[in-house]
């Protein structure tokens, strides 16, 4: 009995103990996707513990715990495991309004130009996620740091000399963030093209 299946007891019996209860899986394509027999053994095992502790949780009908999920690549789910997941809700990426309200989130507390245009920012980043707006904030502040630490200037320096983020750095850090992404999507097309 290895170290995964115990934590996966765990995870239930806690639940169990705790309900009502939910029981998250982040990013679950990564933990439960399509079983093959290229699995590892322990992958194997630990996939089955984890579905017959679900299913555990069927027959006891005063059981108040929920399996929930997340994931972007559905597809990519074993379908033991769609079926214990009954509903599915697809949510789209944010409209531009709400990526301007995230950007706005996520730059709060941060160092920028008073001069940014997030409007302008959001209509740059259409099918961009909460994720990837993200990611590409902390591009942006990363350019700014990467110059100070690149400076010519032999003298001590003051954290606050960082200059704050600029358009021009948000701008970069969207073409270096589409690029990724048209990247990734070129590697899936390849190989649904070669499977």
């Amino acid at each position: 009995y290895g170290e995964s299946q115990k934590l996966a007891a765990a995870v239930f019996s806690l639940a169990i103990k705790l309900q009502p209860s939910i029981i998250f899986i982040d990013e679950i394509d990564s933990f439960l996707r399509n079983r093959s027999s290229s699995d590892h053994e322990a992958t194997a095992m630990m996939k089955a513990q984890f579905m017959s502790l679900w299913d555990g949780l069927d027959t006891d009908h005063s059981c108040q715990v929920i399996v929930m999920g997340a994931t972007n690549r559905p597809q990519d789910l074993d379908s033991a495991i769609m079926r214990r997941m009954p509903t599915r809700f697809h949510i789209n990426q944010p409209a531009l309004k709400q990526r301007e309200a995230i950007l706005k989130l996520i730059l709060k507390n941060e160092n920028v130009d008073r001069h940014v245009d997030l409007l302008e920012v959001a209509q740059e980043t259409d099918g961009f996620s909460g994720s990837d707006l993200k990611e590409m904030c902390r591009d942006a502040a990363l350019l700014c740091v990467r110059e100070y630490v690149n400076s010519t200037s032999e003298e001590s320096h003051d954290e606050d000399e960082i200059r704050p983020v600029q358009q021009q750095d948000l701008h970069r850090a969207i073409e270096k963030m589409k690029k990724s992404k048209d990247a990734a999507f070129q590697n899936v097309l390849t190989h649904v093209c070669l499977d």
